[in-house]
């Protein structure tokens, strides 16, 4: 086993658009904890602007998306690891998660290790399934409806009331106040995530989030919650602040027990403004794209994820500072073109 001085962490995720992934969060939070290790950045597209951060990422791989069997992606990873080392894989985009499960003990074999829940835990919290953990576990969840064809959304006066949120199986939501608000919705969700599309009754609140990590039997090892302040068009959070609510860590440590779930966890929760209940709209299975934010209150999620990824003993993280705020911003990084060159020609880059 590496030690953490030695190791090689490689990281998914590192679009920086309108909606950012988690990976320069994470990678960004092992940097912070003065990790000695080398960090690779690993890109779907040769511009996820992660990539040009100067001085966070050692090397830098275009790889295939690991559809299934993931034949292509596991042999990217085998070159990776041949040419520059690779230890543990943190991914950090909802969409490669499945596949990559799938083949976590094959990459265990050969030296990759990973921190992932099964894939029964993960389908368990997906959204089409989100409502039975209600009827299952007696956690808080607003009604919601897994539609597979377009006329079934003619269907839904009497079932639920308008407004209501229209999502997509991975990512995106949208209001909807009528039925051919939500038609429209259901079609664009659809063309670009696939089936099935997601209804949700709204809840009227205030939102919140909680980042998390379970250890895979049930108990949380870390939980940072934030109340967002500023949403971006997209609905993410664009800036929030820490705060101390027991009764939402104590959700969090429910839900963790309940799906008994192994990695990295966002959990997305409204707190009604009528009677100040929290509802868990979504839970993510990885970290949040604020997951910064967690380290910067004194627990650095990331690094204890990497931590366990590598089979040591991590004490559960009970306290954190609140009032610790995150404001994002856009920034223009610069750096000569031959640094795309490599990424798009070659496939790779190199630090030094």
């Amino acid at each position: 086993m590496p030690s953490q001085r030695g190791v090689s962490v490689a990281v998914t995720g590192l679009i920086a658009n309108e909606s950012p992934a988690p990976g320069v969060g994470v990678a960004r939070s092992l940097r912070a904890q003065a990790f000695s290790g080398r960090i690779t950045g690993l890109l779907y597209d040769a511009l996820e602007a992660g990539a040009f951060l100067e001085g966070l990422l050692d090397h830098t791989y275009i790889i295939p998306y690991p559809s299934e069997g993931g034949e292509d992606f596991f042999q990217r990873l085998l070159y990776i690891r041949e040419n520059s080392g690779l230890d543990v894989l943190i991914p950090s985009l909802d969409a490669e998660l499945l596949p990559l499960i799938r083949l976590a003990r094959r990459l265990a074999r050969v030296g990759v290790r990973t921190f992932l829940p099964t894939a029964e835990q993960f389908q368990l919290r997906g959204k089409d399934r989100l409502y039975d953990l209600k009827t299952r576990h007696g956690l808080p969840v607003p009604r919601a409806r897994a539609l597979y064809d377009a006329g079934a959304v003619w269907k839904l006066r009497g079932e639920f009331e308008f407004p209501l949120f229209v999502k997509g199986v991975f990512y995106e939501a949208y209001r909807a106040s009528c039925e051919a608000e939500a038609l429209v919705h259901f079609q664009k969700l659809q063309a670009r995530w696939g089936l099935p599309v997601v209804i949700q009754e709204a809840v009227d609140g205030e939102e919140y989030d909680v980042a998390a990590l379970g250890d895979g039997r049930g108990g949380t090892v870390g939980a940072v919650a934030m109340r967002k302040m500023q949403l971006s068009d997209k609905g993410k959070a664009w800036a929030g602040v820490t705060v101390a609510d027991e009764r939402l860590i104590e959700l969090c440590r429910r839900t963790i027990a309940a799906l008994k779930w192994r990695g990295p966890l966002e959990l997305e929760v409204i707190k009604a403004r009528r009677g100040g209940t929290y509802h868990i709209l979504e839970i993510n299975p990885r970290f949040p794209a604020w997951v910064f934010l967690a380290q910067g209150a004194g627990q650095n999620l990331p690094h204890a994820c990497l931590r366990l990824a590598l089979g040591e003993k991590v004490a559960a993280m009970s306290t954190y500072r609140s009032g610790i705020l995150f404001v994002r911003a856009a920034q223009d990084l610069v750096c000569p073109v031959s640094r795309l060159e490599r990424i798009s020609v070659k496939g790779e880059w190199h630090a030094s």
